[in-house]
């Protein structure tokens, strides 16, 4: 049982009650009482509210299900199907003119370009690496990776290989090359760097001087002018750092004594607690909470062992340097971070309420880690001190969703918060993840009700791809996965996300995002297809690591987003019915559903396999070991970043197969079995690992892996959270 601590109407859970009051209270002006009895009101208002949306979410889909069951395949009568979405309130009407209107938004978001991190707040060391990852090296990053591939002769030795190190360093000085060059001359050619009379000087090897084509790309040093230990450069608004230091194992061979190339990588991170932890209780929740609390007041620390030597990491401070005139210049030395609150569907048991209710999860996020920004926004006037926002905002990221009305809701929330803790009126901003259908055909109204917050809006294949599923779960049998990444609907969806908000106003003010690359050890294939991203418009685009953020930092030198954005925001507002009218939002609204679902049985059974064996790999791992988002071998052993979002696709997608018997459950049952061994196999090294074949009656987290599938069909949008949360906790019981 709980020990809990009745509070005004509410009853907490005394491991968080003695958190907030011991912890996160102090130091924010915030008295106790006057705290819980504002939280109370709070929840008090509204759950309600809170409940009633999610009721008009089931409403929505029982409309769903009975149109696409009496309409199956594709839509054929479009202008039909519009008028019925818009009789029941699924389609709203398209605001006129929408400007989104945040102020006290930070440089990282409104002005840069740059990658983003998504990191599970729970683990201290993937946080602090996260945050520490506004600045990377690219020698480490290419030689660690793929992108220099590893023919013969230049692998990747135990000890340090010096050929594959001159690729490394050939690759790099290209970079300088193509974002930062010189008048008449290549990097290739330095032999000395130096600052005379406030310009860069580079001496050449044949004994001539030169300087940057571009000399305004200087922007600071470090050391003595004469002999530099750091030439700091700027292109498209992104900082590179060339370091130079001779006595290093690299420099000391270096014609100019560089010993490596540092980017400016994840501008910013989203310390999540949403689809990459598995939270479910008080416990959990604090855990996560700490670690939030910690990074906000620049105290976390986490003990390291590497190569056989401990030390503790903490986060960096800023980088100093001086400018060219022989001012000082500092930069942030750490990404600026967002906190992922879980969405609007799911309630925790930390706090009851109402004699007895869970309190909806969203709005203990919303308090919580509100209450702990203050400890940011207090230091806003405190030189030297680690800082998050420098501009005076609290930042956090709203997942899931479905449309404008839940958008009010969640922009009512916080300001329901800001009125308790005493901050000015949209202090907290608003990251809108569009990755419900309801969000994507009603974006531009989502945008209108936060209009004053939005500071972040992006798209994500996974979980939109689950929700088309289920929204149109009757329509018929669903494209296989492969395939559904080509579909028009998709690309419409993209297209529309960037162009509705140029639309509307958020260049210069807000991050235009796309997803996740989610293969962390495939990074040549990352800089093939990556840089799309920026050149759809769009200033950010989710990484799954630091070494992938200094990757993918250089297609954000190649391609200059704030002018592309520029550019495309004039022609989508020449062009507005473009924007989203008709012809995208056609293309949105149509249906990956298959013409005719002729798969030999090899290709159902290929499908089948790669689904199960994925539900599960990630499955075991979450219900067993609390484990939210980890790098999970996927059929052919690749690594895949899994987290939430892939599960919710992969189970739907069956459960979509099963309602239309292209498999059979005795198929699926089967697969389950088979599969179950070869993730077993693929974690033979866990020593904490379960397994799960030949104990499919007592292994709950095989059973939770089913439940994911045969009870698919009936889970609210799809979400795999609650049967998640269920297991879990039955889990942590028998523990």
């Amino acid at each position: 049982m709980t020990q809990r601590t009745q509070i005004h109407g509410l009853q907490v859970a005394t491991v968080l009650a003695d958190f907030i009051n011991q912890q996160v209270l102090p130091g924010t002006g915030v008295a106790p009482d006057a705290f819980w009895k504002g939280f109370d009101a709070i929840v008090t208002e509204l759950a309600p509210k809170n409940a009633a949306l999610l009721a008009e979410r089931d409403r929505l889909q029982l409309e769903l299900d009975r149109w696409h069951a009496a309409h199956p395949g594709p839509i054929n009568d479009m202008p039909a199907y519009r008028k019925f979405l818009e009789g029941i309130g699924y389609l709203v009407p398209v605001p006129a003119e929408v400007r989104a209107s945040a102020t006290n938004v930070d440089d990282e978001l409104a002005l840069q370009a740059g990658p983003q991190l998504v990191v599970p707040v729970l683990n201290a060391r993937y946080a602090l690496n996260a945050a520490n990852a506004r600045w990377g090296s690219l020698y480490d990053a290419l030689y660690g990776t793929d992108v220099i591939p590893e023919t013969e002769g230049f692998e990747k030795t135990r000890g340090y290989n010096p050929a594959r190190g001159a690729k490394v360093i050939a690759y790099a000085r290209n970079v300088l090359d193509q974002a930062v060059p010189l008048a008449g001359a290549s990097h290739t050619d330095a032999t000395f760097y130096a600052v005379i009379s406030g310009q860069l000087q580079v001496t050449l090897k044949n004994g001539q001087t030169t300087a940057l084509a571009d000399p305004a790309q200087f922007v600071g040093y470090q050391g003595q002018a004469e002999a530099p230990s750091s030439v700091l450069l700027r292109h498209n608004g992104n900082h590179l750092d060339i370091r130079i230091d001779r006595g290093t194992p690299i420099g000391k061979d270096d014609p100019a004594g560089i010993s490596d190339v540092v980017l400016e990588s994840a501008l910013s991170t989203i310390m999540d607690l949403e689809d990459s932890v598995a939270v479910v209780d008080a416990d959990d929740k604090v855990a996560a909470y700490s670690n939030w609390l910690g990074i906000l007041q620049g105290t976390l620390t986490e003990e390291v062992t590497k190569n056989g030597k401990s030390f503790t990491r903490g986060l960096n401070p800023d980088r100093e340097y001086t400018t060219p005139a022989g001012g000082k210049l500092a930069l942030h030395g750490r990404s600026l971070m967002f906190v992922r609150n879980v969405g609007h569907l799911m309630t925790n048991p930390a706090i009851l309420f109402d004699g007895g209710k869970e309190i909806p999860e969203g709005i203990l996020d919303a308090v919580v880690t509100s209450t702990i920004a203050m400890h940011d926004l207090k230091r806003k006037d405190q030189a030297g001190s680690i800082r998050n926002s420098r501009k005076g905002s609290v930042y956090i990221v709203k997942p899931k969703m479905h449309g404008p009305a839940e958008v009010a809701f969640a922009s009512l929330l916080f300001s329901r918060v800001e009125t308790l803790l005493g901050l000015p009126a949209n202090t907290v901003k608003l990251g809108i993840m569009d990755e419900e259908r309801r969000t994507s055909v009603n974006l531009k109204a989502c945008i209108a009700e936060a209009a004053p917050r939005v500071a972040f809006i992006n798209t994500g294949f996974l979980d939109r791809t689950g929700d088309e599923i289920h929204t149109a779960m009757y329509s018929g049998a669903m494209m296989r996965k492969p395939l559904m990444k080509n579909a028009n609907w998709l690309r419409a969806y993209e297209m529309s996300n960037v162009q509705i908000g140029l639309a509307c106003g958020l260049r210069g003010r807000a991050q235009i995002g796309k997803g996740m690359w989610a293969m962390p050890d495939l990074m040549a294939e990352m800089m093939k297809q990556k840089i799309a991203q920026p050149q759809s418009g769009a200033n950010t685009a989710w990484v799954p690591s630091p070494t992938a953020a200094t990757l993918h930092a250089l297609h954000y030198l190649q391609v200059d987003v704030a002018s592309l954005a520029k550019d495309m925001e004039v022609f989508v507002n020449e062009h507005k019915s473009l924007a989203m009218e008709d012809n995208l939002l056609n293309a949105i609204l149509q249906i990956p559903v298959a013409l005719v679902p002729f798969w030999t049985r090899a290709e159902i059974q290929a499908e089948l396999d790669n689904n199960v064996q994925g539900i599960l790999g990630y499955v075991v791992r979450w219900i067993d070991q609390g484990v939210g988002c980890s790098k999970v071998p996927d059929i052919h052993n690749v690594g895949l970043m899994e987290d939430r979002a892939t599960l919710r696709i992969s189970s739907q997608h069956i459960a979509n197969w099963l309602l239309h018997g292209v498999v059979t459950e005795a198929l699926v049952t089967q697969t389950f079995e088979r599969m179950a061994a070869v993730v077993d196999g693929q974690n033979a090294g866990d020593e904490l690992y379960q397994k799960m074949a030949g104990n499919f009656k007592t292994s709950m987290a095989y059973q939770a892996a089913l439940d994911l599938v045969f009870k698919g069909k009936a889970q609210p949008s799809g979400y795999t959270e609650p049967l998640l949360h269920a297991w879990r906790l039955k889990v942590k019981a028998a523990a």
